[in-house]
């Protein structure tokens, strides 16, 4: 049985279209973990948690090794499904940083990446990879369009190279380009879940 994993990351709760499309996508489906990484937010990389990371956990302090313990949760979480379903609106032309906090602490070497004499190679392979980016917009193919060469490289750094996006765009652009974009990207979406 498939087992497919949501990554929410808008700050806008059930207001968000990111997360109205996808829950519209993945309704009536089993075997769905959801993440919604605004709601539980995941630490700020900095020195500390990663020193942390690299760390063998020991003399660690109890806050630094919790966050350890959520980056093994969330690296488990991801090995685990066959499908990976990422929320991506577009905040300044960019990620959420939620997202990015996320993408900061399950990059992790010897882990879910590792160097060799070549470069480095991801080890969370054989997974389907699919982005959905809500924009208020229209920015795709454009200069503007930066997320899609950010998680691009970094889903394939860390072996997920079957990647694809789709796009609800124009959100903000009046009622009915609005509805027949988010229409669009909710069949495409479907058609892919």
């Amino acid at each position: 049985m498939s087992n497919t994993l949501v990554l929410k990351s808008s700050i806008l709760g059930d207001h968000s279209q990111s997360n109205q499309i996808i829950a519209q996508a993945v309704e009536g489906k089993s075997n769905v973990t959801t993440r919604d990484l605004a709601a539980e937010p995941i630490p700020v990389l900095d020195m500390a948690v990663a020193t942390a990371l690299r760390s063998n956990g020991d003399d660690l302090s109890d806050e630094l090794k919790q966050i350890v313990e959520l980056s093994d949760t969330l690296i488990a979480e991801l090995k685990q499904a066959d499908t990976v379903v990422i929320a991506a609106p577009m905040y300044n032309f960019m990620i959420p940083t939620q997202l990015k906090n996320y993408f900061d602490l399950i990059a992790r070497a010897g882990v879910t990446f590792k160097y060799t004499e070549t470069g480095p190679v991801g080890l969370i392979e054989n997974k389907k990879v699919i982005v959905l980016t809500t924009r208020g917009g229209i920015h795709k193919d454009t200069p503007r369009d930066s997320m899609h060469d950010y998680l691009a490289t970094i889903l394939g750094f860390l072996g997920m190279t079957d990647v694809e996006f789709v796009y609800a765009e124009a959100l903000n652009m009046g009622d009915e380009p609005a509805a027949e974009n988010r229409a669009s990207a909710l069949d495409a979406l479907s058609q892919l879940v």
